[in-house]
């Protein structure tokens, strides 16, 4: 069945991991939906350099955490934080191509 990460999870948002970096965080409802998530490997480098238009090898990092049922992001940042023509300083509105990612499940 196809969902969005809107309906699955409670928490999905962006932060600064550095100047140069910017993660990513999806925290899902609950632990059945994590585990299928997880399993589906919903959340993976092809669909989050398609989303965000980036090369997978942008992409530092991919981790499902287990005890939080949430996945953890973090990529290179396309532009440094502050730096000239840079628009979110601090990385907090990134995450909104997330919200309507569409995935099955």
């Amino acid at each position: 069945m196809q969902y969005t990460l809107r309906d699955l999870a409670t928490v999905i948002r962006s932060k600064n991991s550095g100047p140069y970096e910017l993660t990513f965080d999806v925290i899902f409802k609950d632990f059945p939906t994590y585990e299928k998530a997880k399993a589906k490997k919903i959340i993976n480098k092809k669909m989050f350099a398609k989303l965000y238009n980036i090369p997978e090898k942008d992409i530092i990092l991919i981790t499902y955490f287990d005890p939080a049922k949430a996945v953890k992001t973090t990529i290179v940042r396309p532009i440094p934080s502050g730096a000239l023509g840079e628009t979110d300083v601090y990385g907090a509105q990134q995450h909104a191509p997330l919200l309507n990612a569409k995935v099955e499940l």
